[in-house]
């Protein structure tokens, strides 16, 4: 990959997803670049970039893989170590960011930890921000220096082309979902339905209440920006089986996969689970029902826009 001409270009992981940053800089051309990171018995943690920074573009990849805290901490000193080596910029390259599912203050004395986490990012010298399918969005108004959402969307539709399904139907699970599930229905021509689910408490049990649409005689498509335990998803696709849908499919853009989570798909009607590599997959979270697809291009094409300084733009269609 050529520079800028005024610029030369790093990319550097953290232990949280090595692969991915791997295959983002074998599209990119380029290799990645050299660093140590570990931690001392006592459990801090320790990183050295190993060549010289001062001058270039840093991208920094990381998700908030488990254990997300470690993850986080060596994201945060990752920047901060290119940052006293004299970068020019920093980007961190956020596959899967940590901490979404505290965004609010939705009950009293507790933590909005997503905005903790932007604090942290911005305070310790990132320049910029580059996640994909960030849920919710609105995260992104937590930090003060640009933040790139992209989308799987894109890599997952080509993967249903493939497949050569038709008499489609596009899900989501709940309200949370409506947008991405319209967006897929567009660009594969179908309908939505939405499932109406309620959540008991902090157990992840759920219970879907109701399905605004028709399903019977269809082939089902239930998209989703996360997957954690499985409830929600294996819930809708029973119900929707109850209801007369033929085969049952899922999108899921990052999979925080255990193997409770892998048992509750392979007990569900859904036939194949597609996921991005924004994590790793575990090696006992492997199953036949579970596909990856790789956000790898995606990302390598962002990268390569932030350092030409060209629009970003054209990857959110």
């Amino acid at each position: 990959m050529e520079t800028n001409g005024t610029r030369p270009i790093r990319v550097f992981s953290g232990n949280s997803n090595p692969q991915l940053a791997q295959d983002i800089c074998e599209y990119l051309g380029i290799p990645l670049g050299r660093s140590q990171s570990f931690q001392f018995s006592e459990g801090s943690t320790y990183v050295k970039i190993e060549e010289n920074v001062r001058g270039c573009d840093v991208f920094i990849i990381q998700s908030g893989a488990h254990p997300v805290n470690d993850h986080l901490v060596e994201l945060l000193f990752l920047i901060d170590a290119c940052r006293r080596a004299s970068a020019a910029s920093v980007t961190a390259v956020i596959p899967q960011y940590p901490y979404t599912k505290g965004d609010k203050k939705d009950e009293p004395r507790v933590s909005i930890r997503a905005r903790v986490v932007a604090e942290l990012i911005e305070t310790v010298g990132a320049d910029r921000v580059l996640t994909i399918d960030l849920q919710p969005p609105q995260i992104q108004g937590f930090f003060r220096i640009p933040v790139d959402n992209l989308y799987a969307l894109p890599v997952f539709c080509d993967y249903i082309k493939e497949q050569g399904l038709t008499n489609v139907v596009v899900a989501s699970p709940d309200m949370g979902s409506v947008k991405l599930a319209r967006n897929f229905a567009r660009q594969l021509d179908s309908d939505v339905v939405i499932g109406d689910k309620e959540r008991i408490d902090h157990s992840e049990q759920v219970v879907i209440m109701d399905i605004v649409g028709n399903v019977e005689g269809k082939n089902v498509l239930i998209v989703d920006d996360m997957i954690m335990s499985g409830g929600t998803i294996c819930a809708m696709a029973k119900e929707l089986e109850r209801r007369g849908a033929l085969r049952i499919f899922a999108c899921v853009t990052h999979g925080l996969l255990s193997p409770a989570t892998v048992q509750n798909v392979a007990e569900s009607p859904i036939e194949s689970l597609m996921l991005t590599d924004t994590l790793s997959l575990r090696p006992d979270c492997q199953h036949p029902k579970i596909v990856q697809r790789s956000v790898a291009k995606l990302f390598g094409e962002a990268i390569k826009s932030i350092h030409e300084g060209t629009s970003i733009s054209r990857l959110f269609v």
